[in-house]
C-alpha cells in the first residue's frame, strides 16, 4: 500500500543534524505496520550512531516523547499523544464534529470519516484521517485516527481535491498516481472529470477504488478559519448502496459542521 507515513513527509530543517531534526527521524520512524520498536530497528532506520540514539533515546523517555514495552521496544510516549490532543485539529474540528459524525452514524449504520488535506506541497498531499466512527458490521476499511490515504482513491480524498484550485491540481497531478485496486483512477484527466463531477454534484463518490467490495461518498466542509480543507465521508459495501441518498446525506451534515465551526 502507498499510504503517506511521517517518514515520508518529516519536514527539512535547517539544521539537518540538529537534536530537533534527529528526533523527528526517530519519531518518524514508528507507523501502524510498526508501533513499536527496539533500538537496534531505530538504529537500522535513522542511521544514527548507537552513542547518539541511546543518548536520545533516553532523553525522550524522560520527557515523555517515548515509552518502554515489553521486550525492551519503544513506542510513542502519552505526553506525545497529549500534546497532539491540544492541536486545533483534536480540540477544534473533532470535538465539533463528533455530534455530527455519530447522527450520520446513526443514519447509515456504517464507517464515517473524517479527514483534512496535509502535506508540505501539492506533490506531497494526502488525506489525514482526523475522525473515525465505525460499528461491528461496517464494512472493513484501511482508514485510521491519525493515518493517512491518498486523495484519488478516497472519498474524502476526492472531496478535498474539489476544494482545490486548477493551479494546485496542475501540481497535485504532475506526479505519477499510485493504483491502490484494480478500480483505481490514476489518470490524470479521468481525476480530473471526477473532481468536476463532485464540485456540480456537492459530493465526491469512489468504487472499490481504494478497498474491494466498498463504495464511499464524501462533501467538503467549506473553509473554515484556522483549519486545513475538511471533508467528510461515509464508507459502506458496494451491494445495495443507495449513493443519492448517502450523498445528499454527507452534503447535509458537512454543511451543518462547517456552519457550526464558524460559529464556534
Amino acid at each position: 500500500m502507498s499510504t503517506a507515513t511521517i517518514r515520508e513527509i518529516a519536514p527539512t530543517t535547517v539544521d539537518a543534524d540538529g537534536m530537533l531534526s534527529r528526533t523527528m527521524r526517530i519519531l518518524g520512524c514508528f507507523t501502524a505496520d510498526e508501533p513499536e520498536l527496539s533500538a537496534s530497528r531505530l538504529g537500522v532506520l535513522t542511521g544514527l550512531s548507537s552513542s547518539t540514539l541511546h543518548r536520545i533515546l533516553a532523553q525522550m523517555l524522560e520527557l515523555g516523547l517515548l515509552a518502554r514495552t515489553p521486550g525492551r521496544r519503544y513506542a510513542i510516549g502519552a505526553r506525545l499523544w497529549e500534546l497532539g490532543e491540544l492541536s486545533p485539529l483534536a480540540l477544534r474540528l473533532r470535538e465539533t464534529a463528533l455530534p455530527f459524525m455519530s447522527r450520520l452514524y446513526e443514519v447509515t449504520g456504517e464507517n464515517v470519516h473524517l479527514a483534512v488535506l496535509d502535506g508540505p506541497s501539492p506533490e506531497r498531499a494526502t488525506a489525514l484521517y482526523v475522525g473515525r466512527l465505525t460499528g461491528r458490521t461496517s464494512i472493513p476499511t484501511l482508514s485510521r485516527m491519525g493515518g493517512r490515504q491518498p486523495l484519488h482513491t478516497t472519498g474524502v480524498g476526492k472531496a478535498l481535491l474539489a476544494t482545490q484550485s486548477r493551479e494546485w491540481l496542475d501540481r497535485f497531478l504532475s506526479r505519477p498516481l499510485d493504483r491502490e485496486t484494480t478500480h483505481s483512477i490514476t489518470d490524470p484527466e479521468a481525476v480530473r472529470a471526477e473532481i468536476d463531477r463532485a464540485r456540480m454534484r456537492g459530493y465526491a463518490t469512489t468504487r472499490e477504488e481504494m478497498t474491494l467490495g466498498n463504495v464511499s461518498v464524501a462533501a467538503p466542509v467549506g473553509t473554515v478559519a484556522g483549519l486545513p480543507p475538511t471533508a467528510i465521508g461515509v464508507v459502506t459495501r458496494i451491494e445495495g448502496a443507495d449513493v443519492r441518498r448517502l450523498g445528499a446525506l454527507v452534503v447535509q451534515t458537512a454543511s451543518e459542521l462547517g456552519r457550526a465551526l464558524r460559529a464556534a
